[in-house]
């Protein structure tokens, strides 16, 4: 049986950075405090948010011209996680298996619309 991803990160316009919540350990606010030279509460702060509804802390967003927001972490030209080599463990496990049901989707758009660029908005 293979073990290998059915999925390519690079391939995709990063769309789990859009979602609302990701939520972030002590560990990881401690990564990001390392990794920016900060102390642990000033990375708190300026990187993440409580969210009542969660009851969890999550990474701060900001305005994203295709997702209305996402990860403040996100370099929205790039496609790509600025802090990757840090990123938080809810980013390194995703997403949770050997497939990602929306590469998945976007795969299969891209070959049907023949475009291989091709990037689902969802902000209009």
């Amino acid at each position: 049986m293979s073990t290998k991803n059915e999925y390519d990160c690079a391939k995709c316009p990063g769309y789990c950075c859009s979602y609302p919540h990701i939520e972030v350990t002590r560990e990881d606010i401690s990564g990001l405090a390392k990794h920016f030279g900060l102390d642990y509460k000033t990375a708190e702060t300026r990187f993440t948010k409580y969210d009542k509804d969660e009851k969890a802390r999550g990474l701060r967003h900001r305005k994203n011209e295709h997702f209305g927001s996402a990860c403040g972490f996100f370099d929205a030209e790039k496609r790509r996680c600025t802090v990757y080599e840090v990123r938080p463990e809810a980013c390194r496990d995703y997403p949770y298996g050997k497939s990602c049901g929306y590469y998945q989707f976007l795969s299969w758009e891209r070959k049907h619309q023949e475009n291989k660029t091709w990037i689902a908005l969802t902000n209009k």
